[in-house]
């Protein structure tokens, strides 16, 4: 299993169109393939960084997500609306 987190964070003004992206990043990684699990978590300590974190059974599955419309919708969105650089690590079980 491989995992990936990423850390977002999200221009104030931009929050709610965020939220919106997410919900349907999640919802259409969910149903891929290979998919384990799919979350965001808000901080506790600022409304406006967010954690995905990102279950798949393999390096494969990760590819064909990364290849998906719904990926590729949100990374167009998320280059627009990202305070800050993204922060990705991967971690293999």
């Amino acid at each position: 299993m491989i995992a990936i987190e990423a850390k977002l964070e999200v221009q104030p003004a931009k929050r709610t169109e965020f939220l919106e992206a997410t919900k349907a990043l999640i919802d259409g990684s969910r149903l891929e393939a290979g998919n384990v699990s799919y979350d965001l978590f808000q901080s506790t300590e600022d409304v406006n960084v967010f954690m995905m974190i990102e279950k798949w059974e393999d390096q494969a599955a990760i590819e064909s997500h990364n290849t998906s419309a719904h990926f590729g919708q949100f990374v167009a969105f998320a280059q627009t609306a990202l305070a800050k650089p993204l922060d990705v690590q991967t971690f293999t079980a």
